[in-house]
C-alpha cells in the first residue's frame, strides 16, 4: 500500500508527531511504500535543524532525517506555514532577505500542491494531529 502522511502538530507539543513517526516506520519496515510526509500547521516544527533536546531524550528532527536517508523520504515542509513560524531554508531566506536559515536539509520547503499531489498519487492519507 502507497500512504501519504500528513503531520499537524510539533514536534515535542502533542503526541502526533511521534504517532506518524513509528507509524511510518513500521509501514516501511513492513514494505509499504510513502509517497510523501507533508509538514502542515505546528507541524513545520519537526523539521528545524535548531532543535536541541536534552541527551536523554528522544531528537525528533534527527529521527524523521535518519529515515529519509534510509528509504529516501520526501520530506516536505508547507512554504505559509513556516512563513509564519520563522522557518526558512535557503531559497526562502534570500527571497524575503534573511540572514539564516533553519530548516534541516534533509527537509524541504513547498506548497501545499505538494499534499493534494500526494493524496492524490497514494492509496491512504494518514492524518496526524487536529
Amino acid at each position: 500500500m502507497k500512504f501519504a502522511i500528513q503531520i499537524n502538530e510539533g514536534p515535542y507539543q502533542h503526541q502526533a508527531a511521534d504517532s506518524a513517526y513509528l507509524f511510518t516506520k513500521a509501514a516501511l519496515e513492513k514494505g509499504h511504500e510513502i509517497f510523501r510526509v507533508f509538514f502542515y500547521h505546528d507541524g513545520v516544527g519537526n523539521s528545524t535543524r535548531l532543535t536541541t533536546p536534552p541527551q536523554d531524550d528522544r531528537h525528533i528532527v534527527n529521527r524523521w532525517a535518519a529515515l529519509a536517508e534510509q528509504y529516501n523520504l520526501d520530506l516536505v515542509v508547507c512554504v505559509a506555514a513556516a512563513q509564519r513560524r520563522g522557518m526558512v531554508d535557503d531559497g526562502e531566506a534570500e527571497r524575503n532577505r534573511k540572514d539564516a536559515t533553519n530548516i534541516h536539509p534533509k527537509f524541504r520547503i513547498s506548497g501545499l500542491g505538494q499534499l493534494i499531489e500526494a493524496a492524490v498519487q497514494s492509496d491512504r492519507l494518514m492524518v496526524f494531529g487536529d
